[in-house]
C-alpha cells in the first residue's frame, strides 16, 4: 500500500475569544490523537504490516468519528466487541485493522518482518501560536517519547508520533539524537496523512539490517 493522501484527519473549529487572534486563518485546525493513531496505522500498512491495531480510549472516540473515517477509506466493519460501537476488526482485502479500546497497549500496535512496532501518539492544534496550545504540543511529543522509555523495548520498534508543526519540527530536531540513542524513533504527521522522520527511518534498508 503506497502512500496516498487521507482525507478529513482535522477538524475545523471556531477559537475561544482567548485564542481568537493566535489561530492562523481565525479557525483552529485541530488533529486529534485519534485522528493520528489511524494515519499512523495507514502509514504502516504503506510499510508491509498485515494487521495494526489501535487502541484509543473513550474520549478519544468522542473526539474522532473512527468508524465513520475507517469506512470512508475503503474499509469495511466485519467483527465488533464489546459495547464501544467502533470497536472491532475491519477490512480492506488483505489488510486488517483493529480497533480495540483497552489502553495501555501501546497506542498503535503491529508486526512488521517480524518485529513489533509500538507507537505512541498525540494530538493537537496545528495551526496555532496561543503559548498554551504550543506547549501542549511540545508536551505531547515529550510524553509520547517518555512513554516508550518506559517499555523494555527490546526486540521492537518504537516511535513517538505527533502532528508535523513548526513547534514540533524544532522539537524533535533536538531530541532526535538521545531519542535514537534510546531506540525510539519520531515521526511527524502531516493534515493529509505524510510521515516524516526524524533521525533514522527505523523501516529503512539500512536500520533493519542492523537489527
Amino acid at each position: 500500500m503506497a502512500f496516498v493522501e487521507l482525507q478529513h484527519l482535522i477538524l475545523e473549529k471556531d477559537p475561544p475569544e482567548k485564542r481568537l487572534s493566535k489561530a492562523d486563518g481565525s479557525i483552529e485546525r485541530h488533529m486529534s490523537e485519534a485522528a493520528v493513531m489511524l494515519a499512523f496505522a495507514m502509514h504502516l500498512f504503506s510499510r508491509g504490516a498485515q494487521k495494526v491495531s489501535v487502541h484509543p480510549d473513550g474520549e478519544h472516540g468522542k473526539r474522532f468519528q473512527i468508524q465513520v473515517w475507517l469506512i470512508m477509506h475503503g474499509f469495511t466493519w466485519h467483527k465488533g466487541w464489546g459495547t464501544t460501537s467502533y470497536a472491532g476488526r475491519y477490512m480492506n482485502g488483505d489488510l486488517i485493522p483493529e480497533v480495540h479500546v483497552n489502553p495501555g497497549q501501546g497506542d498503535v500496535v503491529a508486526t512488521i518482518g517480524a518485529c513489533p512496532v509500538i507507537a505512541e501518539c498525540k494530538g493537537g492544534i496545528i495551526n496555532t501560536r496561543h503559548a498554551g496550545q504550543v506547549s501542549r504540543l511540545r508536551k505531547g511529543l515529550q510524553e509520547a517519547a517518555g512513554q516508550l522509555l518506559t517499555r523494555a523495548g527490546e526486540g521492537e520498534i518504537n516511535i513517538a508520533v505527533v502532528p508535523n508543526t513548526i513547534t514540533t519540527r524544532d522539537l524533535a530536531r533536538k531530541m532526535t539524537p538521545r531519542a535514537n540513542q534510546a531506540g525510539i524513533a519520531i515521526a511527524l504527521i502531516s493534515a493529509t496523512g505524510a510521515v516524516e522522520y526524524y533521525g533514522a527511518d527505523p523501516f529503512s534498508a539500512g536500520v533493519v539490517a542492523l537489527r
